[in-house]
């Protein structure tokens, strides 16, 4: 996957330039060629699909439960790109959920801290006042910067969105940005087969 759009961001970048045809043409084949590969490798997460489908049914929290297991459920279904569009919103609802409570809960904190002495390792987020879009954005870094699988998740399903949404003509781009948002939801991706920690929990 990383390939394939790091092939799409190169093809892109030099397709205008001078004496670069037969490099474009091999970039473009190999592309393809990735491509073709992908699509084969699909029929296999079909199964898996099916499984973390039924494992996130089982899910204590009614909203994670709802998001992932019908972000999984069209994996199978239809691998249609509207199906993967919807996937990818679900998945982003999921992460909001998550974003959301995590919000609520370094609110509450705060009130409750407001007239104790300040522990060292909740300063910056203590002084952090949700009284506007600054406050608020000011307490997102925050809180994104604390748990990075929840960074990392949100960041690769965003890149991932650019996709269908040119597909499915939503919103248009160009290879270029597909490729260069291909290529970072991949090294995230990479990166958390890497270090399994860094993986949101379901």
């Amino acid at each position: 996957r990383a390939t394939q759009y790091t092939c799409m961001l190169l093809s892109y970048l030099i397709e205008h330039k001078a004496d670069k045809e037969k490099l474009v043409l091999k970039l473009k084949q190999l592309e393809s060629s990735m491509s073709s590969g992908r699509k084969m490798f699909r029929l296999g997460n079909m199964v898996h699909a099916l499984v973390a489908a039924r494992r996130t049914t089982q899910l204590p929290d009614v909203v994670p439960r709802f998001c992932l297991t019908a972000s999984n459920l069209p994996k199978w279904r239809n691998w249609a790109t509207k199906c993967y569009y919807f996937s990818l919103l679900m998945n982003l609802a999921r992460d909001w959920y998550e974003i959301s409570w995590r919000l609520e809960q370094a609110v509450q904190e705060e009130k409750i801290k407001e007239n104790s002495f300040w522990d060292k390792h909740n300063e910056e987020l203590n002084c952090v006042k949700c009284d506007g879009l600054h406050g608020f954005l000011l307490l997102l870094f925050q809180i994104l910067k604390r748990h990075p699988p929840l960074l990392l998740d949100l960041v690769k399903n965003l890149c991932d969105l650019s996709g269908p949404l040119d597909t499915l003509g939503i919103y248009k781009t160009n290879p270029g940005v597909i490729g260069f948002c291909g290529v970072l939801s991949s090294l995230v991706g990479i990166l958390t087969l890497a270090s399994p920690h860094l993986k949101l929990k379901q």
